[in-house]
């Protein structure tokens, strides 16, 4: 269709959570696509905009302009503003004259077709234009109205009041109160491209990648952090407004130029059709390193062949990105890839709202990233493909761990998700968290991190509690750390979160044991459930257990098993509760172990996040370690079964250690009778353990080496003092632990930390 002369562009309409986008293909059009730059393809947006309502346009070529809803407003504003002067024909006789008093037709004929110009035909193209035409011609009238004569100026009245009127319309609409503002902060006017560029300012991607990045800058924004993800920048905000910080990504194929934009495009088409010899791409090239090899010789012939300069470096980045949106995960690949996040979040419908994430420094951010429903149904494929499950109104629940990203992600769909797919990623620490770096950050203190390490070393039975997010599998992590590396640990898990591969690294000896997921709608007959598989780990030989998550079933086994030793070694795991007493409660009523049963826990940890004086920002706490006492028969906190060793304190932020309970300990009479040390001796082991990673943390800070503090080091000067301790055992039968910290400090001092600063 032409209008004007001018052939319309092609156009299409599509729904993006609940957001309607008008997408026109610029790739084969002869004008400019930019709405600031080209007075055509503003025509064309107003054109389209008058036949559908839309609330995002993009203008797609090699590379996608984004004009978002306020742009977009803008101009449905002025399409309002073309139909209204249409309806009401300002053009026409009775609107530019008084018959009565002016009878010059030429006079009639140049006041029409000013009034069409501005109205109708240069509206349309440059609004802008067609405002100040209208105040230029304002003023024209006024200075021929004051010196001309009577009859003159009656006939010039209704004219005038003509153009006012438009004048009123036009400054109605937000473009010109925009420009307005615009102009007050300049002071010489500019080129109208000028005004349409800060006002139209497009947000550009390549045309493959979905995701768009909404970027705000408002007054009392402050930044609070910046940082470096995979070349990409990352700066973190705290509005004035909002409760939750801001999490901001500025990917470089955001802001390449248009050559690189093309060369992108143009290697990602030709190696999507690409099939290598009689192997397929699915068979032969699974692993990422094929495909940035593929698409870097591809990228370097398209810049050869289109005569673009490229170096080295650039073809490199150009690769990645280009892999990361065809083989990987897109821009999610990217938060993936920021170990300070532990959580990221798309809820449905998508693309309504930006993702949000969970920080480990600044809690809940809402991100910058607006994710599509294009992109999470290409995920879903992919994690259907991957975990080899359905996912559908059957079974609308998916989960699946990425091991490559060491994340695990749920998805849910409907119907029990009405609104649409949604996402939950949640990213494992690579490296296990330390009882060194707990007290680093006060999750814990010394003395509480020395009775810990104790009473692993003496094989208690331990359960750690908490709420979500409060830390208690980074606990756990912790706590495996503890176990010594001479005996076997097996380690049970529906969902991969222990870093189990690092541990052995560093010299474990362990075993995991993946079962079925608990959330997983869809069940497979290869998936093993958690109680068959605590039964085979109990068939694996003499060693310490360790459990993710007690959830279910599996908890009467685990009880069991305790309870008859055959377990032989230490037991430690994870159970959501916010207490000793919830514990109890939901292993014994909710989970149905027998009261005898569960006396078979030694040791209740419990963690929480604590909002000090009301604050919004969450600190994660050990708030209790609890010994479970043997001799109440049915209800634990009537009868004294729940005994307090430490207690956390707000007011003072610290874990109190309650001396006057310890009198009535029966764990310490239990471990005193199998190791053979007096309470006198326990406690001196204790504190040197709680002394010894003390001053790790002090060591750390003062020579800024945060590896000291890391699990292979960690865990290295864990079985040092223990060999230090079984030396002293060997030659003298007893142990001196003031003489063996000492010798485990000059150790550190000597040989570890001069090497660590070398690095």
């Amino acid at each position: 269709m032409k209008i004007g002369g001018f052939k319309v562009g092609e156009y299409a309409f599509k729904e993006e959570g609940k957001k309607k986008h008008l997408v026109f293909d610029c790739a084969s059009c002869v004008y400019h696509a930019s709405i600031s730059d080209d007075r055509v393809c503003m025509y064309h947006v107003l054109y389209a905009l008058n036949e559908i309502d839309a609330d995002v346009i993009v203008l797609s070529e090699v590379y996608e302009r984004i004009y978002d809803e306020k742009q977009t407003l803008i101009l449905k504003e002025i399409v309002k503003l073309i139909q209204k002067f249409s309806m009401e024909a300002p053009w026409s006789y009775n609107n530019l004259v008084n018959p009565q008093y002016l009878k010059d037709e030429g006079v009639v004929s140049a006041r029409h077709k000013m009034i069409v110009t501005i109205t109708h035909d240069l509206i349309a193209y440059d609004p802008l234009g067609a405002y100040f035409a209208c105040l230029r011609e304002i003023n024209r009238e006024k200075e021929t109205f004051s010196s001309s004569g009577p009859d003159y100026k009656a006939g010039s009245a209704i004219y005038l009041k003509t153009l006012l009127y438009i004048k009123s319309a036009f400054e109605e609409c937000e473009l010109i109160k925009q420009t307005k503002k615009f102009l007050t902060e300049l002071k010489e006017m500019p080129e109208f491209k000028e005004i349409y560029r800060a006002l139209f300012e497009a947000q550009i991607k390549p045309a493959f990648i979905g995701s768009r990045l909404v970027f705000r800058e408002e007054e009392g924004m402050e930044l609070l952090d910046e940082y470096l993800v995979k070349n990409s920048t990352v700066q973190i905000f705290s509005h004035p407004n909002q409760t939750q910080n801001l999490y901001f990504i500025n990917p470089p194929e955001y802001t390449l130029s248009p050559e690189k934009y093309f060369v992108l495009s143009k290697a990602k088409e030709i190696v999507s059709g690409y099939t290598p010899g009689k192997a397929s791409l699915s068979t032969v090239a699974k692993s990422r390193e094929y495909f940035e090899r593929l698409y870097r010789s591809t990228i370097m012939e398209i810049a050869q062949q289109h005569n673009i300069s490229l170096n080295k470096k650039e073809i490199v980045e150009l690769s990645e990105i280009v892999a990361r949106y065809s083989v990987g995960y897109g821009i999610l690949e990217i938060l993936l890839s920021d170990r300070k996040l532990t959580d990221i979040y798309l809820d449905s419908p998508i693309g309504q709202t930006p993702l949000y994430v969970m920080h480990s420094d600044f809690d809940q951010c809402l991100t910058n990233v607006l994710y599509t429903e294009r992109e999470a149904s290409a995920l879903i494929t992919k994690l259907r493909a991957m975990s080899a499950r359905p996912f559908d109104e059957v079974h609308p629940v998916l989960d699946f761990d990425l091991p490559e990203l060491e994340t695990r992600v749920a998805a849910i769909g409907p119907p029990l998700a009405p609104d649409g797919v949604a996402f939950a990623f949640r990213l494992h620490k690579i490296t296990p968290w330390t009882l060194p770096q707990f007290i680093d950050v006060k999750y814990l203190n010394p003395l509480a991190a020395g009775f810990i390490s104790f009473l692993i070393d003496n094989q208690a039975t331990m359960l750690v509690t908490g709420s979500r997010g409060s830390g208690k599998t980074s606990l756990l992590s912790a706590c495996i750390l503890e176990i010594p590396k001479n005996t076997r640990i097996i380690v049970q898990e529906d969902t991969l979160e222990i870093p189990v591969e690092y541990m052995k690294k560093v010299g474990f000896n362990i075993q995991r044991l993946k079962t079925r997921s608990p959330i997983s709608v869809s069940k497979t007959e290869v998936e093993v459930e958690p109680e068959e598989a605590l039964r085979t780990a109990l068939r694996l030989g003499n060693s310490a257990l360790v459990i993710g998550e007690v959830r279910s079933k599996e908890a009467r086994t685990l009880y069991e098993a305790m309870r008859i030793g055959a377990a032989g070694n230490v037991v430690i795991g994870t159970i959501h509760a916010d207490s000793a007493y919830a514990v109890w409660d939901r292993v014994v009523n909710d989970l149905e172990v027998p009261t005898t049963s569960f006396k078979a826990t030694d040791i209740v940890v419990t963690a929480r996040p604590i909002r000090f004086y009301g604050s919004l920002k969450s600190n994660r706490r050990v708030v209790e370690i609890t010994e479970i006492r043997k001799h109440w028969i049915e209800e634990p906190a009537r009868e004294g079964g729940l005994l307090d060793l430490m207690r956390y304190s707000a007011k003072e932020d610290n874990l109190e250690l309650l001396e006057d309970n310890l009198k009535e300990s029966e764990l310490f009479d239990k471990i005193s009778r199998i190791s053979g040390q007096t309470l006198e001796e326990m406690w001196k082991d204790i504190r040197m353990r709680a002394e010894s990673k003390r001053y790790l943390v002090e060591m750390k800070n003062k020579h800024d080496i945060p590896e000291l503090l890391e699990a292979d080091t960690a865990s290295m000067a864990n079985d040092k003092l223990m060999l230090l301790r079984e030396k002293q055992i060997r030659e003298f039968g007893k142990v001196n632990y003031d003489e063996i910290l000492e010798q485990w400090k000059k150790w550190l001092n000597d040989k570890i930390i001069p090497r660590l600063i070398k690095k």
